[in-house]
C-alpha cells in the first residue's frame, strides 16, 4: 500500500499480551472461548431472527443486523490476535495492518450508527406508537442499515488511506495487539499533523453525534413512559429499551475513555485493557444481555435449540 521510496517497513511486530509460554497459553484459551461464545451468540439471534416469523420486525430485524455486525467487528482483529500468543515473530505485514486499521474503525464507526438507528427505532415504537408502522417500515429499516453501512466504511477511508501512505523507516514494533492508530502514528518517520488532526477530529466528532442522539432519543423516551398511567406499560416500555441501553454503556463508556477522554496518563496495559473490552469482550456479552432482557427472544432462542436438538437426534 505504501510507495513512499524511503519507506523500508515490510511487516510490523504487535507485541500484544508479552509474558512466558504457560501465560500465554492461558491468555490464548479465554480469548478463544469468547470469541467462540461471540459467534454463537450472535449466530443464535441471527438464525432465531431468521426462522422465528413473530420476530419479523423492523426491531429484531435491526437487532440480526447488529449481530451479524458483531461477527466482522471481532473477526477482523481476534483471530490474528490468536494466532501472535502461539507465535514467536508475532508479525502482520504492512498491508495486513492497515486493512485490520481500517476495518476496525470502519465497523466501530459503522456500530455507533447502528445504535443510533436501534435508539431511533424504539423513540418512534414509545413515543409515537400509532404511526410506528407505518414510519419505520421494513424498506426505511433496510434503507438506514444501509446508510450506516455505508457511512461506516467511508468515514475513515481517506484519512487511513494518507496514514498508509506515510514513510515508516523503522522501528516496526507495535506495544498492543492490533495496528491502532496512536502506535501507527508514532512510527512514522515523517509528522503529518494535519493527516492525524483530521482522523481525530472524525473519530471524536462520531462518537460525540452519535451518542448525544442516543441519549437525547432516551430522554424524550423516558419523559413519555413516565406519562404511561399503568406501571405495568412502564416496566414493558423500559423492558424493551433496557438491553440496547446497557450495550450502548458498555459499548460507548470503553471507546470514550479511549478516544475522547485524555489518555496520556494511562498506561500502555490499561490501554490494552480497555481496547480488549470494547473489541472483544463486549460484542460477547451482547448476545446475553439481549437474550436474558427479552421474552420474545428467550422464546425464540429456546425453540432454535430444540429444533436442532431434533435435526441432530433424527
Amino acid at each position: 500500500m505504501n510507495k513512499s521510496g524511503i519507506s523500508t517497513v515490510t511487516h510490523f511486530v504487535l507485541l500484544g499480551f508479552p509474558g512466558p509460554w504457560n501465560i500465554q497459553i492461558i491468555l490464548f484459551s479465554m480469548i478463544l472461548l469468547v470469541y467462540m461464545l461471540t459467534l454463537t451468540g450472535n449466530m443464535a439471534i441471527i438464525c432465531a431472527v431468521r426462522w422465528d416469523r413473530q420476530l419479523h420486525t423492523p426491531m429484531y430485524m435491526l437487532l440480526a443486523n447488529f449481530s451479524f455486525l458483531e461477527i466482522w467487528y471481532v473477526t477482523c482483529t481476534v483471530p490474528n490476535m490468536l494466532a501472535n500468543f502461539l507465535s514467536k515473530t508475532k508479525t502482520i505485514s504492512f498491508s495486513g495492518c492497515f486493512i485490520q486499521f481500517y476495518f476496525f474503525f470502519s465497523l466501530g464507526t459503522t456500530e455507533c450508527f447502528c445504535l443510533s438507528v436501534m435508539a431511533y427505532d424504539r423513540y418512534l415504537a414509545i413515543c409515537h406508537p400509532l404511526h410506528y408502522p407505518s414510519i419505520m417500515t421494513g424498506q426505511l429499516c433496510g434503507v438506514l442499515v444501509c446508510l450506516c453501512w455505508l457511512i461506516g466504511f467511508l468515514g475513515h477511508s481517506i484519512s487511513i488511506f494518507f496514514i498508509s501512505q506515510l514513510p515508516f523507516c523503522g522501528p516496526n514494533i507495535i506495544d498492543h495487539f492490533l495496528c491502532d492508530v496512536d502506535p501507527l502514528m508514532a512510527l512514522s518517520c515523517a509528522p503529518a499533523p494535519i493527516i492525524e488532526n483530521v482522523f481525530y477530529s472524525v473519530r471524536s466528532l462520531i462518537i460525540i453525534i452519535t451518542i448525544l442522539y442516543i441519549l437525547g432519543s432516551y430522554a424524550l423516551v423516558l419523559r413519555a413512559v413516565l406519562q404511561v398511567p399503568s406501571s405495568a406499560g412502564q416496566r414493558k416500555a423500559f423492558s424493551t429499551c433496557g438491553s440496547h441501553l446497557v450495550v450502548v454503556f458498555l459499548f460507548y463508556g470503553s471507546i470514550m475513555v479511549m478516544y475522547v477522554s485524555p489518555t496520556s496518563g494511562n498506561s500502555v496495559t490499561m490501554y490494552k485493557i480497555i481496547t480488549l473490552i470494547y473489541s472483544v469482550v463486549t460484542p460477547a456479552l451482547n448476545p446475553l444481555i439481549y437474550s436474558l432482557r427479552n421474552k420474545d427472544m428467550k422464546f425464540a432462542l429456546r425453540h432454535l435449540f430444540c429444533r436442532m436438538e431434533i435435526i441432530q437426534t433424527s
